[in-house]
Formats: structure tokens, C-alpha cells, sequence
């Protein structure tokens, strides 16, 4: 079995791809029910975030994942086969693994060692769980990369000084405006990352917050939580003309707000500045009314140049999270290793166990007389011999499953017992 995970991220693509291949809710699902339907994949985990979209399978053969990923992007995108491997990167087998670990401690985001990945994986591992499309490998890989992402932060200063994509969008309004003390902001949608953003604009001084969410009852009590007003949806409009700074993260898959709709009342702001942040993926702000005099607007990849001031506090803590990526990436390799002697040790002892039987039946039968406590002893007698003949070899099997040429060795011993022989007999 090979692991494969292909995908692309803030790295390799822009927002304006990224957000074609962004899945909802409901797509999550269905590309679930295309990996659980699949033949040739055993198992699959889908990881989609604001700034990647990657997905983890279990196939037989390499080639034979990467083809069903590349199928299921394009199937659950806008763009083909041949647009996708522009932006795509893949990696199998410990690539795949060194590289579930780099996103879960932080060091491939665009914010390093920021710690919202770590759930967002937790997220990812979880609806695979229900969905019951993993089995024995992805578990354990998400499992431990669940463990590689807490070492990393408990271990190292890597998460001291990261911040958030929320935070880098109110550090950016706060460079524009160089005090937000006075500033009006409307916060548009009102999940975790409104959540956050509302968190680090409180924070900055901001004490004029507006909250709007197509759910009223969301929005009145994100609202709440830091002092400041909901709206109804149908009123987001109006509001343009009252704020200064408008920060929008829905899960809208189209853009909520257009060119013509900020055009028309611009009208009434008298040349006031308005800055529109948008931290959604797919986009929620069209990019054309930057084009607007006076209106400004910037989504998730201008945010990482705000990042990168914090980049350099955070770089001496790489090498020790390497580390300890190191240490897991190895670990987990004599796990799955120890997994392909598995079949061969149950060989072993069951051909061993056979003949045990066998010759303890035909001992007994030759014996007269013999009562039911002397033939416990000589059954015992038997289970001893086997097990110390068994326990050294079973010792070397395991070492064979870690070394280099290993299936080599372990080849030697199913010639040499005879055992793949033994299973066709059966």
C-alpha cells in the first residue's frame, strides 16, 4: 500500500484557483462518497482550508492515486485535469508523511506555526472518521501528525510569535489607518474566523464593531461577545456608507459583495476612504471595485507581506521542529514496517501450531492409559518448545521489517519456513 497526497496551496497557487477548488460542506461529502466508492483507494482524507486543498489516499500504487486525485479535483472544480497539474504538488509514501507533519506544526502555512491548522486537520481526520472512508493507515498518520503538531508547539517557541490570517487582515487595517482607536468596522459572517478577527480588532483599540450574518441569531451573539452591533443581512448595504473598514469571511461560494453595488454608494460617502479585507476562500469581495476611487480591497494573499514581519522571530524555532518531524517521520516508518511482518509472524506460529496438534494427537493416541493431568503436562510441554523455537525468530522477523533490504530477509524466511507454500495449501 502506498500513501499519496496531492494538492495545491497559498505556495504554489493564487486565491483566484485556490477558490476554485475550495470545497463546501456538502462537496466535502461527496468527494467522500467518490473515495469510499473507489475500487482501487483504500482509504482517503480530504484537508481544505482557506490557503490549501489537499487530498490524502491509501492505493495500491502510486500512479494509481495520483490519478484518482487529480479525477476528483477536476471533477469537484472548474478547471481540467491539465490546468490543475500547473498548480499541483504531490508526495507519497514518507514525502506524504513528512509532509502532513510540515502543515500540522505550522511550518507550510502562510502564517508559520500558526495553530489553527492543527484543528482544521483535526476536522479533516474526524469526518473521514464518520464518513468511514480510512482505515488503519490514515489513522494512524492523522493521529500522529494530531501529536507532531502539539510537540511542535509545546516543544519549541514556534507558536510565541504566530499570529493568524485574522490577525495579519487587522494588522493590515491598523498599517492603512495607522490607529484603529476611531474606526467603524463591519464584519461580515460570523464563524471562527470572524470569531478571531473580531478578537484581534478588540485588541487593536476597536470599540465601533458591526456584525452581519445571513443567521441574525449568529450575528446577535458574535456580536455580544465583544460589545458591538448586529445587523440583518438586508441592511449590509446601507452600511457601507456608516464604517470604514469592512472584513468579510463567509462561506458564501459566490461574491457577496459587487463592483456595482459599492459604485452606487460611493455616491454618498463624500470621497471618504472605504477598505474592504477579505480573508474568505472562494472570495467574497469582487477584486474590480479596488478599481472604484477612494474604495480599497484586498483579499487573503496581501496579507503575506503583514506576515512576513513576523516570520523572522519565528524562523530560529524551524530547525528544532524539523526535529522533531524527523523523529515522528521514523517512528511512524518502523510502525508500518512492523505492519508487514505481521502476516508473516501469524504464518509462522500458525504452521508451528499445526504441527504441534498434529504430533501432539498422534503422541497421545500411542499412549494408554494416560490420565487427563499427564496429558495437560505433555500439552504444555508442547506450547513451551514451540514458543521458545518461535521467540527468536519472531525477534529477527521484526528487526528484518527496519533495515535496509529488509524485504529481502523477510522474503529468506517465507522461503525458508515454506509459509506462503503453507497459506496456498490451505
Amino acid at each position: 500500500m502506498t500513501i499519496v497526497t496531492m494538492g495545491l496551496n497559498h505556495k504554489t497557487a493564487p486565491v483566484e484557483i485556490r477558490e476554485q477548488i475550495s470545497f463546501t460542506s456538502k462537496e466535502k461529502d461527496a468527494a467522500l462518497e467518490r473515495i469510499d466508492e473507489d475500487d482501487e483507494i483504500e482509504e482517503g482524507i480530504i484537508l481544505a482550508t482557506c490557503n490549501r486543498t489537499e487530498v490524502y489516499v491509501v492505493s495500491l500504487k502510486k500512479e494509481v492515486g495520483i490519478k484518482f486525485i487529480l479525477n476528483l479535483l477536476s471533477e469537484f472544480s472548474s478547471l481540467s485535469k491539465e490546468e490543475l497539474e500547473e498548480y499541483m504538488y504531490y508526495y507519497f509514501d514518507l514525502g506524504a508523511v513528512t509532509h502532513l507533519y510540515r502543515v500540522a506544526s505550522g511550518l507550510d502555512s502562510m502564517v508559520l506555526g500558526e495553530a489553527q491548522i492543527l484543528g482544521q486537520v483535526k476536522d479533516a481526520f474526524n469526518l473521514a472518521r464518520e464518513k468511514e472512508t480510512i482505515s488503519t493507515i490514515l489513522h494512524q498518520l492523522f493521529t500522529d501528525s494530531l501529536k507532531v503538531g502539539k510537540r511542535a508547539r509545546h516543544e519549541t517557541a514556534i507558536n510565541d510569535n504566530a499570529a493568524s490570517v485574522s490577525y495579519a487582515a487587522v494588522e493590515l487595517a491598523n498599517k492603512i489607518f495607522g490607529t484603529l482607536d476611531e474606526e467603524v468596522v463591519l464584519i461580515l459572517g460570523a464563524g471562527e474566523m470572524s470569531k478571531l478577527t473580531l478578537k484581534s480588532l478588540v485588541d487593536h483599540g476597536v470599540d465601533k464593531v458591526v456584525v452581519a450574518n445571513r443567521t441574525f441569531s449568529k450575528a446577535v451573539n458574535l456580536a455580544e461577545q465583544f460589545n458591538g452591533q448586529a445587523i440583518k443581512w438586508e441592511e449590509v448595504d446601507n452600511w457601507f456608507n456608516k464604517v470604514d473598514i469592512v472584513i468579510s469571511s463567509t462561506g458564501a461560494p459566490h461574491y457577496i459583495v459587487n463592483y456595482d453595488m459599492v459604485k452606487d454608494i460611493l455616491i454618498k460617502r463624500n470621497d471618504k476612504p472605504l477598505f474592504f479585507i477579505d480573508i474568505a476562500v472562494p472570495r467574497d469581495i469582487d477584486p474590480n471595485i479596488h478599481q472604484i476611487e477612494n474604495v480599497y480591497a484586498y483579499n487573503i494573499d496581501d496579507l503575506e507581506s503583514v506576515v512576513n514581519a513576523n516570520l523572522k522571530k519565528s524562523e530560529a524555532c524551524v530547525s528544532s521542529v524539523k526535529e522533531i518531524i524527523e523523529e515522528e517521520v521514523k517512528d511512524f516508518n518502523t510502525w508500518r514496517n512492523s505492519r508487514d511482518v505481521v502476516p508473516i509472524i501469524k504464518s509462522l506460529r500458525k504452521q508451528a501450531e499445526q504441527i504441534r496438534q498434529k504430533e501432539l494427537e498422534r503422541a497421545l493416541a500411542k499412549i494408554d492409559g494416560i490420565d487427563e493431568e499427564d496429558k495437560n503436562i505433555i500439552k504444555g510441554l508442547t506450547y513451551k518448545i514451540i514458543n521458545k523455537l518461535l521467540h527468536k525468530p519472531t525477534v529477527q522477523v521484526k528487526e528484518f521489517a527496519n533495515i535496509e533490504n529488509g524485504q529481502l530477509y523477510l522474503q529468506a524466511v517465507n522461503k525458508l519456513f515454506g509459509l506462503k507454500n503453507n497459506e496456498e495449501d490451505e
